[in-house]
């Protein structure tokens, strides 16, 4: 049974299907949204592909249509672009409906705590792969964010990371309560969230932030572009 394809599927279907909400009009941000989702893909793909081969997490083929891209699974590669969608629109949606920026306040705050607290965790971890690689990129991408940023975007993006955690943890809990995705507890805290490693609610963090980083700075250059003056 191909639940990982069903899962992708769902994942996606109804954020497409709402792109076209009047209020949102999220399908005019595509032009800034797939170079951001298909930059993120190719960096995420890379690195899966990386620790598939090294044992640190693979796959059950028990619920995959068995098509293959290198080591990884054509679901796989496809969780890459499904879920990078929904969550933007899920950031977009909260813009559009919350007006006041709740989180923007504590924002440098989240951001200058979470930064040591992950590089410690990382370096007292260094022999799980899993724990360390992830904190330590997702520390090396607040502070990127930060600095071109600001607190700009940041409490925009800690609101739509919090609520983007209720769909996270149904998905990601039928990939690992069966298990879909299985994980080398040798390269993790070992610490679940019922079936999730607690390590993947960072890797969703870091993939999020790099996808909004991103189209966010699209938009931005875009926006810069088109409000320059011409030179006479």
């Amino acid at each position: 049974m191909p639940l990982y394809l069903y899962l992708n599927i769902f994942t996606i279907l109804f954020p497409l299907l709402l792109s076209f909400d009047r209020k949102v009009t999220f399908y005019k941000n595509w032009p800034y949204l797939w170079p951001a989702i298909i930059i993120n893909a190719v960096l995420f793909i890379i690195w899966d592909e990386l620790f598939t081969q090294a044992g640190i997490w693979g796959f059950n083929p028990e619920y995959l249509i068995g098509i293959y891209l290198f080591n990884l699974p054509l679901e796989e590669v496809l969780f890459f672009i499904t879920v990078p969608y929904a969550c933007v629109f899920i950031y977009e949606c909260l813009n559009a409906y919350i007006t006041k920026d709740l989180l923007q306040p504590y924002a440098k705050a989240i951001t200058f705590a979470l930064i040591p607290v992950l590089l410690l965790l990382a370096v007292f971890n260094l022999e799980k792969l899993y724990t360390s690689i992830t904190f330590t990129l997702l520390a090396i991408m607040l502070g990127v964010h930060y600095y071109y940023f600001n607190t700009q975007r940041l409490g925009r993006f800690y609101l739509a990371y919090l609520v983007h955690l209720v769909p996270f943890l149904l998905v990601n809990g039928v990939l690992t309560y069966l298990p879909i995705v299985w994980y080398n507890n040798s390269h993790n805290l070992s610490l679940r969230i019922v079936s999730i490693p607690v390590e993947d609610t960072m890797y969703s963090m870091l993939m999020l932030l790099l996808t909004i980083s991103i189209y966010e700075g699209l938009k931005q250059r875009f926006a810069l572009k088109q409000y320059q003056p011409l030179a006479v």
